[in-house]
């Protein structure tokens, strides 16, 4: 699954890539408005899930911070076949602006806490949440350390859901952890390209 993931990503080009990553976000931002308009009274029920209060600085900054953290950790420590995605996240993230990567991954943020946290989770409980959650991202099904990594990580944001019922906090969080990983392998990928040229 993994070699199949690395052709077809080869054979798109950077505009495409980016399409196909913001018209998926746009099909989930879809499917929550629509699941919205037949699951809640109206438009304040749904808005009464953003409090704008400390929680999204100490829940949702503070435990994207540290799962980030952990992440780049892991990727240090442990061996490359664990985080072998197929190159996909580094095909995202490689050749993208530090403020690119910052709008891909705050309308990633949005709209997956929209649908999994602020439709789902909220209406059919937090198992539902959680396991759509890890199944939508079936890129990283082929690898059993990756899936494994985000049933861990959408239980970790649907817990903190139910603790704070606020989608500020899921979304925050959810953002930190994506920015700063994404950064994080555009820069890995770019110091391995200078070093290749270095010793061409």
């Amino acid at each position: 699954m993994r070699q199949n993931q690395r052709e077809i990503i080869k054979q798109i080009s950077d505009r495409e890539l980016t399409f196909h990553l913001y018209a998926t976000q746009m099909v989930l931002l879809t499917i929550s408005i629509i699941l919205g308009i037949f699951l809640y009274d109206d438009i304040s029920s749904f808005l009464k899930q953003f409090v704008w209060d400390r929680q999204i600085l100490t829940y949702g900054v503070g435990s994207g911070i540290v799962i980030a953290a952990l992440d780049l950790l892991f990727m240090k420590v442990l061996p490359k076949k664990y985080y072998d995605d197929g190159g996909i996240n580094e095909r995202i993230f490689r050749d993208r602006s530090v403020f690119q990567i910052g709008v891909l991954t705050a309308v990633i943020a949005f709209c997956e806490e929209m649908l999994f946290r602020g439709v789902i989770q909220h209406h059919i409980g937090f198992l539902a949440g959680t396991i759509i959650f890890a199944v939508v991202h079936i890129r990283y099904w082929g690898n059993w350390f990756l899936i494994l990594n985000i049933l861990i990580l959408s239980v970790w944001i649907g817990l903190v859901y139910e603790w704070t019922a606020n989608l500020g906090v899921t979304m925050a969080m959810h953002f930190f952890i994506d920015f700063l990983l994404g950064l994080a392998i555009k820069y890995q990928a770019e110091n391995r390209e200078k070093e290749g040229m270095f010793y061409e």
